[in-house]
């Protein structure tokens, strides 16, 4: 059987890939592995995003690994600080010198009788290099990180301004004491106005639909009361459970009643706002966690609408002038900077042609197996973040998965790891989220098979993924491990 040049092939080094060379230096360090990274340097979301505020939406006891407690002053931490982080992991786990930068995977194709995949990348001379593996894992996120969705706004050539969207912020933008009109109504939209409305003349967030927010601070004062009185590990520790849990606990409540949900928001939104609150701009026409809940930290949002230097301004565009936005409505907004933040781009695998035997693989042909990997598809496994907690805490599940298997392959002396699913055997596909946001109704064409019952499905409970993650080996009788001369052909 041939040897491939590694065991492991990392496609990125942002919080994903960080977290599966962790895991397999803790879990199997006699694995080879590198890390592709077509940018210069590791990070990418906390590398690539440089719009004003950029920070978590999450707290960063979730959001930091598991296995390195986060030591910033604030658990909503800013990019910068975030991207140090993420470094600082790197450095001190010996990833950075697995890692190799300007390389952006573009295929990969297994080869059945040699048990590998065989990854072609680019390099930024224009050239390809090939490299083979045993294990592909996808840590490349889940955007597009070269097109953003366009919103298509009529007439926006007609705007004698400068047009920015947040994925692509230019380094000389200045827009102090300027007019802005930032368009959108999400997470990035609601960093963006606070952070700019404080050198901008005046900042308007121009949203189709209100957004529920809340309120919450930067500083984790009850983990701070822990770090006191406790050992760091288990202070980070105990502060991690109290978020998942409580995180939880709302997002379940508002499947369970979400009328009461909404109520409770709605009262911190008075409380915030108080003669400012207007609910035609903070209550939106559906449930909360119908759509992602946007955390605002400090208050610092509501804070700017009080003071007059922002403002909210629910409506649709219907064109542009030289001066500014028209709305639907007859109303007119002048501007001087306009910001897209109207949403981004899902795709799967990192945009890589993935094939077996030369033969494409059609993911939505496939179902997902416990969150990370594909029915029939060998050795291969992706990560895509929770929609209702912190990404990285499926990202270290789905890192610990990885390199528990490869250390079974390692004992058993086994090459070749495949969730097998028979066509007959196919459960029921259902809908591979509830959600209404944009971004998800957009992806679900691209997306593969999900069932209702784990292991065949993406899950969205971090709490039952834990269990299954605990209770189940990775050798469960689906799982199969064999060598080449034992593997059936693949049901694609």
């Amino acid at each position: 059987m041939t040897e491939p040049d590694f065991d492991v092939l990392i496609v990125g080094a942002g919080i994903s890939g960080i977290s599966m060379a962790a895991h397999l230096g803790m879990i199997c360090p006699e694995a080879s592995y590198a890390v592709f990274e077509r940018r210069q340097a590791i990070g990418g979301t906390w590398d690539l995003f440089r719009y004003p505020g950029v920070r978590s939406d999450s707290d960063m006891h979730t959001l930091g690994f598991s296995f390195a407690p986060w030591r910033d002053e604030n658990a909503i931490a800013d990019g910068p600080a975030i991207l140090a982080y993420l470094e600082q992991v790197a450095e001190e786990r010996g990833i950075v010198e697995n890692i190799y930068f300007d390389r952006e995977v573009i295929a990969a194709d297994w080869d059945a009788a040699k048990a590998l995949w065989r990854v072609t990348a680019l390099l930024s001379d224009g050239r390809t290099q090939v490299v083979t593996c045993r294990w592909l894992y996808f840590a490349s996120g889940y955007y597009d990180y070269d097109n953003p969705h366009d919103a298509e706004l009529p007439g926006r050539a007609q705007f004698g301004g400068t047009v920015v969207h947040p994925q692509f912020w230019p380094d000389d933008l200045d827009y102090a004491g300027k007019r802005v009109v930032v368009i959108g109504s999400g997470a990035t939209a609601v960093t963006l106005v606070p952070a700019m409305a404080e050198t901008a003349d005046h900042v308007i967030m121009l949203q189709r639909t209100p957004t529920w927010m809340a309120a919450g601070p930067r500083r984790d004062r009850i983990g701070k009361l822990f770090e006191r009185f406790l050992p760091e590990r288990w202070a980070y520790w105990l502060t991690r459970q109290k978020n998942i849990a409580l995180r939880t606990y709302f997002f379940r409540l508002s499947r369970r009643d979400p009328s009461k949900l909404a109520n409770m928001l709605r009262t911190m939104l008075k409380q915030q706002l108080g003669p400012a609150y207007d609910p035609r701009h903070f209550e939106p026409p559906y449930d909360p966690w119908q759509q992602r809940l946007c955390l605002v930290p400090d208050g610092d949002l509501f804070a700017a609408v009080k003071s007059g230097k922002a403002e909210l301004v629910t409506d649709t565009v219907s064109g542009f002038d030289a001066g500014g936005v028209m709305l639907t409505s007859g109303a007119y907004v002048p501007a001087d900077i306009v910001v897209t933040a109207t949403g981004l781009r899902l795709v799967l695998a990192g945009k890589v042609a993935v094939s077996m035997g030369g033969k494409p693989v059609d993911f939505t042909q496939t179902y997902f197996y416990r969150g990370t990997m594909f029915s029939n598809v060998p050795n291969l496994s992706v990560v895509f973040g929770y929609l209702n907690a912190s990404w990285t805490l499926r990202a270290d599940n789905n890192a610990r998965f990885a390199a528990e298997a490869v250390a079974h392959m390692h004992r058993t002396g086994t090459s070749v790891a495949t969730p097998e699913l028979l066509p007959e055997d196919e459960p029921a596909a259902v809908a591979p989220f509830d959600y209404t946001s944009g971004y998800l109704q957009r992806a679900r064409s691209q997306m593969p098979k999900n069932a209702a019952e784990l292991p065949w499905r993406l899950n969205h409970d971090y709490y039952e993924d834990a269990r299954d993650f605990r209770s189940r080996p990775v050798s469960d009788g689906i799982l199969r491990f064999t060598n080449p001369a034992q593997s059936k052909e693949p049901h694609l």
